[in-house]
């Protein structure tokens, strides 16, 4: 049977042989889910990209422009890191270039898998009909917060792990953390992350209808998928 694996921080990626595994980057408080309700909203592509300075390069070039460091937007880009942002007559059609402080940089770090997706709460039965469709092993590659893993990211991992139960076997403890921490949270999610730093953090900027909207489930059946350096859906 095929293994899943769980990284829960982009700083341990060098761990993982990503060559040779189907990988889904996640960053649930805000990033993937943005890029996951930007597409469903008409976006044609999305470039992550780490730097400021390369977003606002890709702006020169007609893209709309996306930024944010530390859960708030800097001045001079379209958009913020909202999902609500997204969900505007400009999306369609158009090109995007995003940076934040944690999704870009795990996707960027993925970027050499030879099938990396782009995972949400909103698009998860999706990202799992993928997998089971990937003849090898897969990783679910969090986000996290600067270098640290995250609960929101983690029960992600397991909630995916949890639907592709009798497709892959949990691989390592990375795995089987994030499949318990899912099940114990299972039931209400949204009182699960009360009191994460994350949460802790959006809830400081006065953005709680983020924090609910991040995590329904399947209202976008769609999948990004990264191709070159541009996001598009598979």
């Amino acid at each position: 049977m095929r293994k899943i694996d769980v990284c829960l921080s982009p700083e341990l990626i060098h761990l993982y042989d990503i060559p040779n595994l189907a990988v889904v980057v996640v960053d649930i408080f805000r990033a993937t889910s943005c890029m996951v309700t930007a597409f469903a909203h008409g976006a044609k592509e999305i470039v992550p990209v780490e730097k400021m300075d390369l977003c606002h390069a890709y702006g020169l070039k007609g893209y709309l422009t996306s930024a944010e460091r530390n859960g708030v937007t800097p001045e001079g880009f379209d958009f913020d890191n909202s999902p609500f942002s997204y969900q505007v007559e400009k999306v369609k059609g158009s090109k995007i270039c995003v940076t934040t402080t944690n999704g870009t940089v795990a996707i960027r770090k993925s970027r050499k898998s030879p099938a990396l997706f782009v995972g949400a709460f909103l698009n998860i039965s999706r990202v799992a009909e993928a997998l089971k469709q990937w003849e090898g092993d897969a990783l679910i590659v969090c986000a996290g917060w600067k270098g640290k893993p995250n609960l929101e990211d983690t029960l992600f991992a397991g909630a995916l792990i949890d639907l592709l139960q009798g497709t892959y076997r949990v691989a390592d403890d990375a795995a089987m953390m994030a499949l318990g921490t899912y099940h114990q949270a299972a039931s209400n999610m949204l009182q699960a992350v009360k009191g994460s730093s994350h949460v802790n953090r959006l809830l400081g900027l006065g953005i709680e209808k983020d924090i609910s909207f991040c995590l329904e489930r399947d209202l976008y059946p769609i999948l990004p998928r990264l191709k070159g350096n541009k996001l598009r859906l598979d």
